[in-house]
């Protein structure tokens, strides 16, 4: 595993380019990740991050546009709302009543952005922990998402059941704990996984096809490519 998900950053980077993660406003923007971010946009990312829990990216941010187009971006604002308010704005990132509850529950918090302070936050997982952490607070964590443990267990650097602790730590030990590094690398990966890795993978043109073993897929699904 050492150095191998830098060589496969260095891999996407040269096929897709930078990516400007996190968008704000919809809009995605290059040097976004070589400044620090506002307190309203450090708030944008924090609810993102909540939206896109069990559902794409896309869904998330039209929730997000709606809080945005609201005026609502503003913790002061936002925590105002009752929760059914906030349900009705966020229904295309579905399970909204849900999501809705876990927004007014991070409001709430008052302690240090730190993992373990978010972590105690009610509907705060690892994920969303450290896309928080990361994107918004510029701390130097890997996000061991589904698509970075589908794509690397395909490439047969982990199992394909590994857990999002055990990825992270071995992804830790591969990359430079660098912000906008691994800020950059999340965002390549998922990208890659929207166009060619997916739960059915399409490996037509893919730039990782040299190095994958095909772990956890159908041979008859690779043999496509």
């Amino acid at each position: 595993m050492e150095k191998a998900i830098l060589e496969v950053y260095e891999i996407l980077l040269e096929e897709y380019g930078e990516q400007g993660w996190w968008p704000i406003g919809g809009k995605y923007n290059k040097g976004f990740k070589k400044r620090r971010k506002t307190p309203a946009e450090k708030l944008e990312i924090s609810i993102g991050a909540f939206l896109a829990q069990n559902t794409s990216w896309e869904n998330a941010q039209r929730a997000v546009l709606n809080l945005r187009e609201a005026g609502l971006m503003d913790k002061g604002k936002l925590g105002k709302m009752r929760e059914g308010e906030i349900a009705s704005l966020i229904k295309p990132a579905g399970y909204y009543n849900m999501k809705a509850r876990k927004i007014k529950e991070f409001l709430k918090y008052s302690g240090e952005i730190t993992r373990e302070g978010l972590l105690s936050v009610w509907g705060c997982g690892e994920e969303t922990a450290d896309s928080i952490l990361l994107y918004a607070y510029d701390v130097p964590v890997f996000v061991a998402d589904a698509y970075s443990r589908r794509l690397f267990s395909r490439l047969g650097h982990c199992k394909e059941g590994v857990s999002y602790g055990e990825l992270q730590e071995l992804a830790h030990s591969s990359i430079p704990l660098e912000p906008k590094l691994l800020n950059e690398c999340h965002a390549l990966i998922v990208e890659h996984a929207k166009r060619h890795c997916r739960a059915k993978p399409e490996c037509g043109g893919c730039p990782l096809a040299g190095r994958c073993k095909g772990k956890g897929v159908k041979r008859k699904a690779l043999k496509r490519g």
